[in-house]
């Protein structure tokens, strides 16, 4: 999905889209592939630069983000869609000829957060949902409702960092006994009774919330797997574009792109040193958002960029 400062309000501002242009580097003849369309913000700014000849790839799970992908494609023949997780990028067809560039902004987009009946949001009382396609999987109701006391916990602790991980899961699973989690509401506020807030600004049901949603949506394992395929599918010279909203999943990126880049330290214990043959290279380090730019949409204050460019065959044949 469009990463979780895509949007803002009502307004559709998508996160850091200057530091992403210059990332990609746009070639008018290129082909690209925004593996996270949400409602089209980065998207429309790399068909601005393409040209005639140019082709733009989209992909979204989500069955809204897909429709106005649809309308953008009935008006745009160079731009193709495909519903489904980046995962499988590589699976798809259109991508077999290579690509470009690829940009991957993570996360959970803004209307997705801003409307209710999606249940991603604490802050808006809904279905207690949380898929990133509401036709396929389990929602996070039915998982809160069959899952185990410690993997609820172990979910909360892996993907959420929450240290209170087993109070709360012993809480609903208590709960789910005499009455089940059905709301946003009804679980936050069960967060928050075993969580006193105290002094800080965060409510006590946000790492939950977090961790739940990414254990739905298989979101790191996505991820893994999609910056996998992306590196497959990128030409010598393609950039690949990361936007991440979280430690987690920045962890995987800055370790992904470091693996492919840099030759790993030298092991004592390793009789004959191993050849190492880098894939790519990196354009800068993290980037963050600007003051001018959290000034108008907050939710990207935790927004990182990472890039990196794949390497062509004799760079990386000569390299050790």
């Amino acid at each position: 999905m469009s990463g979780g400062g895509a949007d803002a309000t009502s307004a559709h501002l998508p996160v850091m889209f200057a530091e992403v242009m210059d990332g990609l580097a746009v070639k008018q003849d290129g082909s690209y592939l925004d593996g996270t369309f949400g409602r089209g913000g980065h998207a429309g700014g790399i068909l601005q630069r393409l040209g005639a000849k140019g082709r733009l790839l989209v992909m979204d799970k989500d069955p809204e983000a897909i429709a106005v992908a649809t309308r953008m494609a009935d008006a745009d023949a160079r731009l193709q869609w495909h519903r489904g997780s980046f995962a499988g990028l590589a699976d798809w067809a259109a991508t077999s000829e290579g690509l470009d560039g690829v940009l991957l902004d993570l996360g959970v987009s803004s209307p997705q957060l801003d409307v209710a009946e999606r249940g991603f949001s604490f802050a808006k009382d809904g279905p207690l949902d949380m898929r990133m396609d509401p036709q396929a999987g389990e929602s996070a109701a039915d998982w809160l409702q069959r899952a185990s006391e410690k993997e609820i916990a172990d979910v909360l602790w892996t993907y959420g960092e929450e240290r209170q991980s087993r109070r709360i899961a012993r809480a609903i699973v208590a709960q789910r006994a005499g009455t089940p989690l059905q709301r946003t509401a009804q679980l936050a506020n069960l967060i928050a009774s075993v969580l006193p807030r105290g002094a800080s600004k965060t409510h006590p049901a946000t790492r939950s919330f977090q961790a739940i949603r990414i254990h739905i949506n298989r979101e790191l394992a996505d991820l893994e797997i999609g910056l996998d395929a992306a590196l497959a599918r990128l030409k010598p010279e393609g950039r690949l574009a990361v936007i991440s909203f979280h430690s987690l999943e920045d962890r995987i990126v800055k370790q992904f792109m470091a693996r492919h880049a840099k030759a790993p330290p030298a092991n004592r214990r390793m009789p004959v040193e191993v050849a190492f043959t880098p894939v790519l290279a990196l354009i800068g380090g993290a980037q963050k958002a600007g003051e001018a730019e959290l000034a108008i949409n907050p939710r990207a204050r935790s927004a990182v960029l990472r890039v990196a460019s794949k390497l062509p065959a004799a760079a990386r044949g000569t390299a050790a």
